[in-house]
């Protein structure tokens, strides 16, 4: 009798096991993304969490858009800080067991996130006040904020900070952009001096012969960081804005010149992509809505991050912290992303065969 007991009992723990397994296998519930808000938020609030790839405290000022998702929505937040390409493989790599329900990208690798169909898309209920160009047109991308090439003078080693181009040029300052072979800003930073003479995004030309002049010169040198700035070893450094505004605010912001330079620059933005195999995904589409609200669009102003949203509420006080809207004039967005995106593939040879070789 205890055998046959035994057995019985050994069968419905397997027979439980079989189950609980196809349950486990069984594809997760549909995502829907066209749901009104008080629903995506009501399902927000049940996930009760967001994973961020990519949008950590220190970076635009995420800190205080978490510290209110929290408290007024319930969202614990927990952010891994990578690159936009670590993004996306940290998406593809962890399909089973995502670690990130949201990230933060430069506008280059929405394109590749939606080649590589890992996103899902949602527009939000600010759809109509981003631009063209700063949104894929289902949703999969949007940009939250933009940077602009900006030059970055310090005073105490330049009496007369330049304005424009020209001034470079025609200057005898020492300037840094970092390293080209890698580094996203400082590509953008040939593009906006390819574009004050006569190029674009599938001409470089005129931006590597300006930056090689300078190289020849002796006059192109040094990383633009925050250390190197702050110890005085960079007299104009070329940065996105509100790189130049941070570094600015955090050494000493009297000590420093910030413009956009007269001719022309270009206009680049980060953008949030949700993850296609997001544990949270509700809670993801909730923080873009809020990224994108008056509020959160606010929140990325204070951390010197210009807004992508013109029409957004931001008090005089934030708005004081930004450069002021008329420097922006002949600054513009890519014109081509998918040309932009196979020219920066050339950028590393040109910048070591045409600008590297003279740099003393």
């Amino acid at each position: 009798m205890k055998i046959k007991q035994l057995w019985k009992s050994f069968l419905v723990t397997v027979l439980s096991i079989t189950i609980l397994a196809a349950c486990s296998s069984e594809p997760k519930e549909e995502v829907k993304t066209d749901l009104p808000l008080d629903e995506i938020i009501q399902k927000a609030k049940k996930e009760g969490k967001i994973n961020s790839l990519a949008m950590p405290d220190t970076w635009a000022n995420w800190k205080e858009t978490w510290k209110e998702l929290s408290s007024e929505y319930g969202l614990k937040h927990k952010d891994t800080d990578m690159s936009s390409a670590e993004e996306l493989a940290k998406f593809e790599a962890d399909k089973g067991n995502a670690s990130g329900d949201i990230g933060d990208v430069g506008i280059a690798f929405g394109p590749i996130a939606v080649e590589k169909d890992l996103t899902i898309p949602y527009k939000t209920s600010y759809w109509n006040d981003i631009p063209d160009w700063a949104k894929d047109d289902k949703g999969h991308w949007i940009v939250g904020y933009t940077g602009t090439i900006a030059f970055l003078t310090d005073k105490n080693k330049v009496k007369n900070p330049p304005t424009s181009w020209e001034d470079l040029k025609n200057g005898d300052y020492k300037v840094s952009i970092g390293d080209a072979l890698v580094a996203s800003q400082a590509q953008f930073a040939i593009l906006a001096a390819a574009y004050a003479y006569g190029g674009d995004e599938k001409n470089l030309q005129p931006g590597i012969d300006f930056y090689a002049e300078l190289a020849k010169e002796g006059r192109l040198s040094g990383d633009p960081s925050v250390a190197n700035i702050e110890k005085g070893e960079i007299e104009v450094a070329i940065l996105w804005d509100f790189n130049a505004l941070g570094y600015s605010s955090q050494i000493d912001k009297n000590r420093f010149e910030i413009t956009i330079p007269k001719e022309a620059s270009v206009t680049s933005g980060y953008a949030t992509v949700i993850n296609k195999y997001a544990k949270h995904p509700y809670a993801a589409m909730l923080t873009r809505e809020y990224i994108l609200s008056d509020a959160g669009q606010e929140n990325l102003a204070k951390g010197f991050a210009r807004p992508i949203r013109e029409n957004a509420k931001l008090s005089d006080d934030v708005k004081a912290l930004l450069l002021p809207d008329e420097l922006y004039k002949n600054a513009r967005p890519v014109g081509d992303q998918k040309a932009w995106a196979e020219t920066t593939k050339t950028i590393p040879q040109m910048w070591q065969e045409k600008v590297l070789i003279h740099v003393k």
